[in-house]
């Protein structure tokens, strides 16, 4: 038993370790893209917003679309019902534009009309592909001609000013596939929900970084030329489909492309979340993932198992043993070392996000405590996943 109890507390010391220098890679990252120059690689883009129903702060995150820092781009929003709840929205930021369009005199001193074209597109109901991959598939078949680059972003999130120009600046390597961002959390009203679940989905976030063979493409802030997605004919490749996230990753990969991922373009979701919204959310996640990527899964399933089955056992042996041998000691050694090594990568992880989105430093106590509960969060998602073939969504 001492010797079992052993060997995985040294897994799991070593996976700490490796875990905590990835947090100072992360930090490191960060700073070093955050001062890199932008360059003057600015062509027409396409922004393409799936939307359904009235996602909390809907109108703040479209709106958000609209006054990009960025000098010419269209706005493409889709939904599959031309009843659904968030074409008033839509129509409203329509009109307002339209006014300010009106109000604008084109003049030698104001040649070009700043604001961006706005269209709203009604798909066709899927009946082999997930929702949302039908209303990317025929929003590209709508943007304009001139549009070089798609970017696509989720309704639920809420781009910063230069989250656009940040994002495409990549794309002017030719062996870039595509460049993305990824979502951080953050809840209107700090609840236990919601700072768990901005925890849970933190860890992944920190997989991303300068190494582009691990990196994968996050479709609520993503942007891929024009021309690599028609010559990997990615609007065929995405039919039948549930996932444009991994179906677009595993494209660039088959492809030999890179997949840059942008620090400027970690978007926020700024939304509250209830306990069953944020065991349905994560669970959702890994069903996604054991379907388009088993051995991630499988490693999930792994590492949260074996995060738990120590600290636990670790924990229950200090707490019941009446002697101090070995087995006591090297408990204490592991609660203590594998704790110090996750709140330090927690804090390196938020002291990056921080540095693009300010208003996640409030999160400090929720993300350093947190980090504990994830991964049992995780276990439990991963057995979820290995039951279950639907999804709520």
């Amino acid at each position: 038993m001492v010797f079992a109890f052993l060997f995985f507390a040294l897994v799991l010391f070593y996976l700490s370790v490796r875990s905590f220098l990835g947090g100072v890679a992360f930090l490191a990252f960060f700073r070093s893209e955050l001062e890199k120059p932008l360059t003057a690689f600015a062509p027409f883009v396409a922004v393409i917003a799936p939307c359904k129903g009235l996602d909390e702060g809907l109108q703040e995150n479209l709106s958000a679309l609209l006054e990009l820092d960025y000098p010419e781009y269209e706005v493409i929003f889709v939904v599959d019902d031309e009843n659904d709840p968030a074409i008033s929205v839509i129509n409203e930021l329509k009109q307002d534009t339209q006014d300010k369009q009106d109000g604008i005199e084109i003049t030698k001193s104001n040649p070009v009309n700043p604001l961006h074209p706005v269209k709203l597109v009604v798909a066709g109901r899927s009946t082999d592909s997930s929702q949302k991959v039908e209303n990317i598939r025929e929003a590209v078949t709508q943007a304009d001609p001139r549009a070089e680059v798609f970017v696509f972003v989720d309704s639920d999130a809420r781009p910063q000013k230069h989250w656009l120009r940040d994002l495409v600046v990549p794309l002017e390597g030719k062996n870039v596939g595509a460049a993305t961002g990824y979502r951080w959390f953050i809840s209107r009203k700090m609840t236990f929900a919601g700072e768990l679940r901005s925890a849970w989905n933190a860890s992944i976030a920190s997989a991303l970084g300068p190494n582009t063979n691990s990196n994968f493409c996050w479709g609520g802030s993503m942007a891929v030329r024009r021309e690599t997605w028609e010559t990997l004919n990615l609007s065929e490749r995405l039919k039948g489909t549930l996932s444009d996230d991994f179906t677009v990753t595993r494209a660039m990969k088959d492809a030999g492309l890179e997949i840059r991922f942008v620090p400027q373009a970690l978007t926020p979701s700024i939304e509250n979340c209830s306990i069953h919204e944020l065991f349905e959310f994560t669970t959702r996640q890994m069903k996604i993932t054991r379907v388009y990527a088993t051995p991630l899964w499988m490693l999930s399933f792994f590492g949260s198992t074996l995060f738990c089955g120590v600290m636990l056992s670790a924990f229950l042996i200090v707490m019941l043993s009446q002697s101090n041998d070995l087995l006591v000691r090297s408990s204490i050694a592991t609660l203590a070392i594998v704790s110090i090594l996750s709140v330090g990568k927690a804090w390196l992880r938020l002291k990056a996000v921080s540095l693009v989105i300010p208003m996640a430093s409030r999160q400090a106590i929720p993300q350093l405590s947190l980090w504990l509960l994830a991964p049992p969060l995780f276990l439990w998602n991963c057995v979820a996943a290995s039951l279950s073939r639907t999804i709520n969504w």
